[in-house]
Protein backbone atom coordinates (compact mmCIF):
# COMPACT_ATOMS: atom_id res chain seq x y z
CA UNK A 1 0.00 0.00 0.00
CA UNK A 2 2.86 2.38 0.83
CA UNK A 3 4.41 1.97 -2.61
CA UNK A 4 1.03 2.43 -4.30
CA UNK A 5 0.89 5.88 -2.72
CA UNK A 6 4.59 6.53 -3.30
CA UNK A 7 4.23 6.10 -7.06
CA UNK A 8 1.55 8.79 -7.08
CA UNK A 9 4.07 11.38 -5.92
CA UNK A 10 6.13 13.42 -8.38
CA UNK A 11 9.29 11.86 -6.97
CA UNK A 12 7.89 8.34 -7.37
CA UNK A 13 6.79 9.03 -10.95
CA UNK A 14 10.23 10.37 -11.83
CA UNK A 15 11.98 7.34 -10.36
CA UNK A 16 9.67 4.94 -12.19
CA UNK A 17 10.06 6.74 -15.52
CA UNK A 18 13.83 6.87 -15.08
CA UNK A 19 13.93 3.14 -14.32
CA UNK A 20 11.72 2.29 -17.31
CA UNK A 21 14.02 4.24 -19.64
CA UNK A 22 17.03 2.43 -18.12
CA UNK A 23 15.82 -1.20 -18.36
CA UNK A 24 13.11 -0.79 -21.01
CA UNK A 25 9.45 -1.70 -20.62
CA UNK A 26 9.87 -5.36 -21.73
CA UNK A 27 12.65 -5.89 -19.17
CA UNK A 28 10.57 -4.24 -16.48
CA UNK A 29 7.71 -6.62 -17.19
CA UNK A 30 9.85 -9.75 -17.44
CA UNK A 31 10.79 -10.41 -13.84
CA UNK A 32 10.46 -9.19 -10.30
CA UNK A 33 14.23 -9.07 -10.02
CA UNK A 34 14.31 -6.09 -12.40
CA UNK A 35 11.95 -4.19 -10.15
CA UNK A 36 14.26 -4.81 -7.21
CA UNK A 37 16.86 -2.66 -8.94
CA UNK A 38 14.64 0.40 -8.50
CA UNK A 39 16.02 2.63 -5.73
CA UNK A 40 13.77 4.19 -3.08
CA UNK A 41 14.39 6.52 -0.15
CA UNK A 42 14.68 4.32 2.95
CA UNK A 43 11.65 4.13 5.26
CA UNK A 44 11.29 1.56 8.01
CA UNK A 45 8.50 -0.96 7.56
CA UNK A 46 6.77 0.48 10.63
CA UNK A 47 6.85 3.98 9.16
CA UNK A 48 5.66 2.71 5.77
CA UNK A 49 2.63 1.14 7.44
CA UNK A 50 1.92 4.31 9.43
CA UNK A 51 2.05 6.53 6.35
CA UNK A 52 -0.11 4.12 4.34
CA UNK A 53 -2.70 3.99 7.13
CA UNK A 54 -3.05 7.78 7.35
CA UNK A 55 -3.62 8.04 3.59
CA UNK A 56 -5.80 4.94 3.29
CA UNK A 57 -8.04 6.15 6.14
CA UNK A 58 -8.83 9.25 4.07
CA UNK A 59 -9.50 7.11 1.00
CA UNK A 60 -11.75 4.85 3.08
CA UNK A 61 -13.85 7.82 4.18
CA UNK A 62 -14.19 8.91 0.54
CA UNK A 63 -15.32 5.41 -0.42
CA UNK A 64 -17.90 5.37 2.40
CA UNK A 65 -19.32 8.65 1.11
CA UNK A 66 -19.48 7.25 -2.42
CA UNK A 67 -21.43 4.21 -1.21
CA UNK A 68 -23.80 6.41 0.78
CA UNK A 69 -24.40 8.53 -2.32
CA UNK A 70 -25.12 5.46 -4.44
CA UNK A 71 -27.72 4.34 -1.90
CA UNK A 72 -29.27 7.82 -1.70
CA UNK A 73 -29.49 8.11 -5.49
CA UNK A 74 -31.00 4.62 -5.76
CA UNK A 75 -33.55 5.58 -3.10
CA UNK A 76 -34.65 8.71 -4.98
CA UNK A 77 -34.81 6.91 -8.33
CA UNK A 78 -36.86 4.05 -6.87
CA UNK A 79 -39.29 6.56 -5.40
CA UNK A 80 -39.58 8.34 -8.76
CA UNK A 81 -40.22 5.08 -10.63
CA UNK A 82 -42.80 4.01 -8.06
CA UNK A 83 -44.68 7.30 -8.18
CA UNK A 84 -44.35 8.43 -11.80
CA UNK A 85 -43.73 5.29 -13.86
CA UNK A 86 -45.90 2.83 -11.94
CA UNK A 87 -48.24 5.69 -10.89
CA UNK A 88 -48.38 4.60 -7.26
CA UNK A 89 -47.85 8.06 -5.77
CA UNK A 90 -49.80 8.75 -2.56
CA UNK A 91 -53.50 9.45 -3.22
CA UNK A 92 -55.69 11.71 -1.07
CA UNK A 93 -55.76 9.00 1.59
CA UNK A 94 -52.01 8.35 1.46
CA UNK A 95 -52.48 5.04 -0.39
CA UNK A 96 -50.74 4.01 -3.67
CA UNK A 97 -52.84 5.66 -6.39
CA UNK A 98 -53.01 3.03 -9.16
CA UNK A 99 -52.88 -0.02 -6.89
CA UNK A 100 -55.73 1.42 -4.83
CA UNK A 101 -57.99 1.82 -7.84
CA UNK A 102 -57.15 5.41 -8.83
CA UNK A 103 -58.76 6.34 -12.13
CA UNK A 104 -56.50 5.95 -15.18
CA UNK A 105 -57.29 7.64 -18.52
CA UNK A 106 -55.99 6.59 -21.92
CA UNK A 107 -53.92 9.27 -23.64
CA UNK A 108 -53.74 9.07 -27.42
CA UNK A 109 -50.45 11.01 -27.68
CA UNK A 110 -48.58 8.78 -25.24
CA UNK A 111 -50.54 5.69 -26.30
CA UNK A 112 -50.99 4.60 -22.71
CA UNK A 113 -53.05 5.31 -19.63
CA UNK A 114 -52.08 8.04 -17.18
CA UNK A 115 -53.72 9.20 -13.94
CA UNK A 116 -56.81 11.31 -14.31
CA UNK A 117 -56.00 15.03 -14.04
CA UNK A 118 -52.43 14.74 -15.33
CA UNK A 119 -51.42 16.84 -18.32
CA UNK A 120 -49.49 15.83 -21.42
CA UNK A 121 -47.17 18.36 -23.01
CA UNK A 122 -43.65 18.81 -24.33
CA UNK A 123 -40.59 19.56 -22.20
CA UNK A 124 -40.65 23.08 -23.64
CA UNK A 125 -43.80 23.76 -21.59
CA UNK A 126 -41.67 23.24 -18.46
CA UNK A 127 -38.83 25.52 -19.60
CA UNK A 128 -38.70 29.24 -18.82
CA UNK A 129 -35.55 30.06 -20.78
CA UNK A 130 -32.19 28.64 -21.78
CA UNK A 131 -28.65 30.03 -21.74
CA UNK A 132 -26.07 29.35 -24.39
CA UNK A 133 -22.56 28.33 -23.43
CA UNK A 134 -19.38 30.40 -23.46
CA UNK A 135 -15.63 29.81 -23.47
CA UNK A 136 -14.03 33.14 -22.60
CA UNK A 137 -10.27 33.54 -22.30
CA UNK A 138 -7.62 31.51 -20.52
CA UNK A 139 -6.15 34.61 -18.88
CA UNK A 140 -7.57 37.92 -17.74
CA UNK A 141 -7.29 40.40 -20.60
CA UNK A 142 -9.15 43.49 -21.79
CA UNK A 143 -12.81 43.21 -20.79
CA UNK A 144 -12.48 39.51 -19.98
CA UNK A 145 -12.20 40.03 -16.23
CA UNK A 146 -14.79 37.81 -14.53
CA UNK A 147 -13.24 34.57 -13.26
CA UNK A 148 -15.43 31.47 -13.65
CA UNK A 149 -15.24 27.68 -13.63
CA UNK A 150 -16.44 25.98 -16.80
CA UNK A 151 -18.65 22.89 -16.80
CA UNK A 152 -18.09 20.76 -19.90
CA UNK A 153 -19.78 17.57 -21.01
CA UNK A 154 -16.83 15.67 -19.51
CA UNK A 155 -17.61 17.21 -16.09
CA UNK A 156 -21.29 16.28 -15.93
CA UNK A 157 -20.75 12.81 -14.48
CA UNK A 158 -18.46 14.30 -11.83
CA UNK A 159 -21.03 16.94 -11.01
CA UNK A 160 -23.47 14.08 -10.44
CA UNK A 161 -20.93 12.24 -8.28
CA UNK A 162 -19.92 9.57 -10.80
CA UNK A 163 -16.38 10.72 -11.51
CA UNK A 164 -14.06 13.68 -11.16
CA UNK A 165 -14.81 17.29 -11.97
CA UNK A 166 -11.84 18.96 -13.67
CA UNK A 167 -13.54 22.16 -14.71
CA UNK A 168 -11.08 24.68 -16.18
CA UNK A 169 -10.88 28.22 -14.84
CA UNK A 170 -11.25 31.00 -17.39
CA UNK A 171 -12.39 34.62 -17.71
CA UNK A 172 -15.56 35.94 -19.34
CA UNK A 173 -16.91 39.33 -20.33
CA UNK A 174 -18.94 41.10 -17.66
CA UNK A 175 -21.82 41.47 -20.13
CA UNK A 176 -22.07 37.67 -20.25
CA UNK A 177 -22.81 37.33 -16.55
CA UNK A 178 -26.39 36.43 -17.46
CA UNK A 179 -25.01 33.07 -18.59
CA UNK A 180 -23.82 32.17 -15.08
CA UNK A 181 -25.48 29.09 -13.62
CA UNK A 182 -27.97 29.54 -10.81
CA UNK A 183 -29.76 27.27 -8.36
CA UNK A 184 -32.30 25.18 -10.24
CA UNK A 185 -30.53 25.37 -13.60
CA UNK A 186 -29.89 22.29 -15.71
CA UNK A 187 -26.76 21.72 -17.80
CA UNK A 188 -27.42 19.59 -20.87
CA UNK A 189 -24.71 18.27 -23.19
CA UNK A 190 -25.51 19.37 -26.74
CA UNK A 191 -22.48 18.03 -28.63
CA UNK A 192 -20.42 14.93 -27.98
CA UNK A 193 -21.56 11.42 -27.17
CA UNK A 194 -20.23 8.29 -28.85
CA UNK A 195 -21.60 5.34 -30.86
CA UNK A 196 -22.76 3.77 -27.59
CA UNK A 197 -23.58 6.96 -25.69
CA UNK A 198 -26.04 9.56 -26.89
CA UNK A 199 -25.71 13.28 -26.38
CA UNK A 200 -27.99 14.80 -23.77
CA UNK A 201 -26.21 13.94 -20.53
CA UNK A 202 -27.53 16.20 -17.82
CA UNK A 203 -26.74 17.61 -14.38
CA UNK A 204 -28.61 20.15 -12.29
CA UNK A 205 -27.50 22.89 -9.95
CA UNK A 206 -28.45 23.12 -6.28
CA UNK A 207 -27.18 25.42 -3.54
CA UNK A 208 -24.89 22.62 -2.37
CA UNK A 209 -23.53 22.16 -5.90
CA UNK A 210 -22.44 25.81 -6.09
CA UNK A 211 -20.76 25.49 -2.69
CA UNK A 212 -18.37 22.88 -4.14
CA UNK A 213 -16.68 25.57 -6.27
CA UNK A 214 -14.69 28.69 -5.46
CA UNK A 215 -15.83 30.47 -8.63
CA UNK A 216 -19.22 31.08 -10.26
CA UNK A 217 -20.13 28.36 -12.77
CA UNK A 218 -20.87 28.61 -16.47
CA UNK A 219 -21.34 25.91 -19.09
CA UNK A 220 -19.11 25.48 -22.12
CA UNK A 221 -20.11 25.98 -25.75
CA UNK A 222 -20.89 22.28 -26.12
CA UNK A 223 -23.57 22.49 -23.43
CA UNK A 224 -26.75 24.45 -22.83
CA UNK A 225 -28.22 25.66 -19.54
CA UNK A 226 -31.96 25.48 -18.94
CA UNK A 227 -34.12 27.24 -16.34
CA UNK A 228 -37.57 25.90 -15.47
CA UNK A 229 -40.76 27.88 -14.96
CA UNK A 230 -41.53 26.08 -11.71
CA UNK A 231 -38.78 25.64 -9.13
CA UNK A 232 -40.44 22.58 -7.59
CA UNK A 233 -40.58 20.74 -10.92
CA UNK A 234 -36.77 20.37 -10.78
CA UNK A 235 -36.61 16.73 -9.70
CA UNK A 236 -39.49 15.59 -11.90
CA UNK A 237 -37.80 17.15 -14.92
CA UNK A 238 -34.43 15.67 -13.95
CA UNK A 239 -35.62 12.11 -13.41
CA UNK A 240 -37.88 12.06 -16.45
CA UNK A 241 -35.07 13.39 -18.66
CA UNK A 242 -32.64 10.80 -17.27
CA UNK A 243 -35.20 8.02 -17.68
CA UNK A 244 -35.52 8.84 -21.40
CA UNK A 245 -31.72 9.12 -21.71
CA UNK A 246 -31.17 5.75 -20.06
CA UNK A 247 -33.74 4.16 -22.38
CA UNK A 248 -31.85 5.46 -25.43
CA UNK A 249 -34.63 7.79 -26.57
CA UNK A 250 -32.22 10.67 -27.26
CA UNK A 251 -30.37 8.63 -29.91
CA UNK A 252 -33.39 9.37 -32.10
CA UNK A 253 -32.91 13.13 -31.72
CA UNK A 254 -29.34 13.53 -32.93
CA UNK A 255 -27.77 15.09 -35.99
CA UNK A 256 -24.17 15.36 -37.17
CA UNK A 257 -21.97 18.31 -38.03
CA UNK A 258 -18.45 17.58 -39.29
CA UNK A 259 -18.63 14.12 -37.78
CA UNK A 260 -19.66 15.41 -34.32
CA UNK A 261 -22.99 14.31 -32.93
CA UNK A 262 -25.34 17.11 -31.88
CA UNK A 263 -28.52 16.87 -29.84
CA UNK A 264 -31.43 18.42 -31.74
CA UNK A 265 -32.40 20.13 -28.51
CA UNK A 266 -35.11 22.49 -29.72
CA UNK A 267 -36.76 19.79 -31.78
CA UNK A 268 -36.67 17.30 -28.91
CA UNK A 269 -38.03 19.56 -26.16
CA UNK A 270 -40.72 20.93 -28.50
CA UNK A 271 -41.96 17.66 -29.99
CA UNK A 272 -41.38 14.87 -27.51
CA UNK A 273 -44.47 14.52 -25.33
CA UNK A 274 -44.31 13.65 -21.63
CA UNK A 275 -46.84 13.38 -18.84
CA UNK A 276 -46.86 16.10 -16.22
CA UNK A 277 -48.28 15.26 -12.78
CA UNK A 278 -50.53 17.62 -10.89
CA UNK A 279 -48.82 20.31 -8.85
CA UNK A 280 -49.49 18.72 -5.47
CA UNK A 281 -47.69 15.48 -6.38
CA UNK A 282 -44.80 17.42 -7.96
CA UNK A 283 -44.36 19.44 -4.75
CA UNK A 284 -44.52 16.31 -2.61
CA UNK A 285 -41.77 14.64 -4.65
CA UNK A 286 -39.68 17.84 -4.56
CA UNK A 287 -39.85 17.85 -0.76
CA UNK A 288 -38.76 14.20 -0.66
CA UNK A 289 -35.92 14.51 -3.21
CA UNK A 290 -34.43 17.85 -2.13
CA UNK A 291 -32.83 16.71 1.16
CA UNK A 292 -31.55 13.55 -0.53
CA UNK A 293 -29.71 15.52 -3.19
CA UNK A 294 -28.53 18.11 -0.67
CA UNK A 295 -26.82 15.27 1.24
CA UNK A 296 -25.34 13.82 -1.95
CA UNK A 297 -23.76 17.16 -2.88
CA UNK A 298 -22.56 17.73 0.70
CA UNK A 299 -20.85 14.33 0.62
CA UNK A 300 -19.25 15.20 -2.73
CA UNK A 301 -17.95 18.46 -1.31
CA UNK A 302 -16.52 16.57 1.66
CA UNK A 303 -14.85 14.08 -0.70
CA UNK A 304 -13.31 16.96 -2.58
CA UNK A 305 -11.82 18.37 0.63
CA UNK A 306 -10.61 14.94 1.74
CA UNK A 307 -8.98 14.34 -1.65
CA UNK A 308 -7.25 17.71 -1.49
CA UNK A 309 -6.01 16.92 2.03
CA UNK A 310 -4.75 13.48 0.96
CA UNK A 311 -2.99 14.88 -2.11
CA UNK A 312 -1.35 17.60 0.01
CA UNK A 313 -0.24 15.13 2.68
CA UNK A 314 1.06 12.54 0.21
CA UNK A 315 4.34 14.22 -0.82
CA UNK A 316 4.77 15.86 2.59
CA UNK A 317 4.71 12.49 4.36
CA UNK A 318 6.85 10.80 1.74
CA UNK A 319 9.67 13.35 1.89
CA UNK A 320 9.49 13.82 5.65
CA UNK A 321 8.32 17.44 5.69
CA UNK A 322 5.63 16.39 8.16
CA UNK A 323 5.62 13.41 10.49
CA UNK A 324 2.89 10.83 10.97
CA UNK A 325 2.53 12.04 14.55
CA UNK A 326 1.93 15.64 13.44
CA UNK A 327 -0.64 14.51 10.89
CA UNK A 328 -2.46 12.26 13.36
CA UNK A 329 -2.56 15.11 15.87
CA UNK A 330 -4.03 17.43 13.24
CA UNK A 331 -6.56 14.85 12.10
CA UNK A 332 -7.38 14.10 15.72
CA UNK A 333 -8.65 17.65 16.13
CA UNK A 334 -11.45 16.86 13.70
CA UNK A 335 -11.86 13.17 14.56
CA UNK A 336 -15.18 13.78 16.33
CA UNK A 337 -16.64 15.19 13.13
CA UNK A 338 -14.50 14.63 10.07
CA UNK A 339 -17.35 15.98 7.98
CA UNK A 340 -15.98 19.38 9.00
CA UNK A 341 -13.73 19.01 5.93
CA UNK A 342 -16.82 19.19 3.78
CA UNK A 343 -18.25 22.35 5.26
Amino acid sequence: MYFTYYFHTIEGQKRLLSFKSHVGVPALAQATTNFRLLEFPYRSLKLQKQIAKVLSDLDAKIEVNNKINQELEAMAKTLYDYWFVQFDFPDANGKPYKSSGGKMVFNAELKRKIPEGWEVDSFSAWIKNDKSGDWGKEKKQGNYVNKVSYIRGADLNGLNGKGEVKSPTRFILEKNNHKLLEIGDFIIEISGGSPTQSTGRMAFITKETLERFENPLICSNFCKAVTLKEEKALYNFAYEWNRLYDEGVLFGWEGKTSGIKNLLFESFVTNHQVSKPDGQVIELFYNKAKPIHAQIQTNLKQNQKLSELRDWLLPMLMNGQVTVGEVEQELGMVAEDITKYGK
